[in-house]
């Protein structure tokens, strides 16, 4: 059923006050320990997170006020105005979540005719997925996914590689938080909780316990890889066509296992 605008408002407010408490928490982690390798990690994902969500909340424009604040997160000028390199990792996360403060009260502000106005003026998200358990993660996949049409004709490769494994990494995680870490203990799993797991382990895990099946050993190695940037502006240019296209193929396979009724 889709959500009326009402909904569609709340549900934007609950995911950027779950992205900030995140980016809250990293901080403080990075501000304590800026080498964490573990907070590193998730601090990535976080950027990339944040990225899609504010792409698809500025219409995929990125002459968007919101999507120009984003970038722009990511520098940090002296006070001459010149790009200073070197950013702490907790500096940014400030600046980010300082966006994302920003879209709140922008969300907060608008009425609900002008939820449905900005929604018949774009073309509806498709809508594949309504088996994913978090419904907070529906419309964020979804306008995600529908973004990556644009990068592939956009020839943006390496931005739509990224997020086609974002949201292959969401729908796979949000699949093994549904079946509980303790039915998947009952086979081989890595140590910790499954947000601490890596990408791969993460797809091993749910292939191990039949929530998909073997398409993902078609993934390409920049596919695999994709956590290993700094998941901010100036992603790899060097993606091919074809690595963008396999990984979008292996999704559409893996959305088929989770969703096998659709």
């Amino acid at each position: 059923m889709d959500e009326s605008p009402r909904e569609q408002i709340q549900i934007y407010l609950r995911h950027l006050d779950g992205l900030m408490r995140r980016g809250r928490q990293l901080r403080d982690t990075l501000a304590k320990d800026p080498s964490d390798k573990s907070a590193l990690a998730a601090n990535r994902v976080w950027h990339q997170d944040c990225g899609v969500t504010v792409n698809q909340l500025s219409g995929g424009s990125k002459a968007h006020w919101l999507a120009r604040s984003f970038s722009e997160a990511f520098l940090l000028r002296s006070t001459s105005g010149g790009v200073v390199e070197g950013a702490a990792p907790a500096e940014i996360i400030d600046r980010l979540i300082g966006v994302l403060e920003q879209a709140v009260a922008s969300v907060s502000t608008m009425s609900e005719e002008q939820v449905v106005s900005g929604s018949s003026e774009a073309a509806p998200a498709p809508r594949r997925f309504e088996f994913v358990h978090n419904p907070e993660l529906r419309p964020v996949v979804e306008q995600a996914y529908s973004n990556t049409r644009h990068a592939l004709e956009q020839g943006r490769y390496d931005f739509a590689l990224r997020i086609f494994c974002g949201i292959l990494e969401t729908i796979v995680t949000d699949a093994l938080e549904h079946k509980g870490l303790s039915a998947l203990a009952t086979t081989d799993i890595p140590a910790g909780k499954i947000a601490d797991w890596s990408f791969e382990e993460r797809l091993a895990v749910a292939e191990k316990v039949g929530l998909i099946r073997g398409g993902c050993a078609r993934l390409p190695q920049a596919a695999r890889k994709y956590r290993d940037g700094d998941g901010g502006p100036g992603l790899d240019a060097t993606i091919s066509e074809q690595d963008a296209r396999r990984t979008g193929q292996v999704l559409n396979v893996v959305i088929r296992d989770l969703d096998p009724g659709r």
